[in-house]
């Protein structure tokens, strides 16, 4: 139901924009969609997150004003877009779709996630 795409290999400082699709269904004003990545070797991390309906956002310490979430709601899709790349930033990426706002930062709130996809970033 959740369809990652766009990551790839970029030189630290570069960009990427990754997509998160939904199929078959469509997010409820209640919904939040997140990011997670999971470097190798670690555990799951979060990295943002956007409340469907009033757009409010979030990012992790480690992000913050260098990733910026959004969404376009005919499109059913949230976007991640990622500047100044930084190699710590490799890892796959996911993306998630969870009922609860309030405990966003928690991959135990979501319900529904898409595949993952990889970003490499080198030095």
């Amino acid at each position: 139901q959740l369809q990652a795409s766009g990551g790839g290999w970029v030189q630290a400082g570069g960009s990427l924009r990754l997509s998160c699709a939904a199929s078959g269904r469509t997010f409820g004003t209640t919904y939040t969609v997140g990011w997670f990545r999971q470097a190798p070797g670690k555990e799951r991390e979060f990295v943002a997150a956007i409340a469907w309906s009033t757009y409010s956002s979030y990012y992790s310490d480690s992000v913050k004003g260098r990733f910026t979430i959004s969404r376009d709601n005919a499109k059913i899709t949230v976007y991640l877009q990622m500047n100044s790349l930084k190699p710590e930033d490799t890892a796959v990426y996911y993306c998630a779709a969870s009922g609860s706002w309030i405990r966003r930062t928690s991959e135990y709130e979501y319900d529904y996630w898409g595949q993952g996809t990889l970003v490499t970033v080198s030095s």
